[in-house]
């Protein structure tokens, strides 16, 4: 599959309203996470100590807070917020179709 392609992942409906759900694409662990109506796809796996984000918190902010460390990430934008967190994770494009079915186009690198 090329870069540009959208990958059916999920019914939107199964990601819980402040809440994390893993997602398999492509060999790749994906944390899909809803924030009311907004859907966010980042790469799940923590930059800092490879723990999976997917057991982690969503906060209201809209951070998640990896359960390793506790070093948090911005769901919206893959920012590391603090410390022991330095790199930024992967943000991945996402929609709904009219069917209800979440679709990640995934991030290159």
């Amino acid at each position: 599959m090329s870069a540009d392609t959208w990958i059916d992942v999920a019914a939107a409906a199964d990601v819980p309203d402040g809440d994390v759900v893993a997602a398999h694409v492509q060999g790749r662990e994906i944390a899909l996470v809803r924030l009311g109506e907004e859907l966010h796809a980042i790469d799940a796996t923590c930059t800092h100590g490879s723990a999976s984000l997917c057991g982690g918190f969503v906060e209201e902010d809209g951070s998640i807070e990896c359960p390793l460390h506790q070093g948090r990430f911005d769901v919206r934008s893959g920012r590391a917020l603090c410390a022991p967190l330095t790199q930024d994770l992967a943000v991945h494009a996402v929609r709904v179709d009219d069917a209800g079915r979440l679709w990640v186009k995934l991030a290159v690198g």
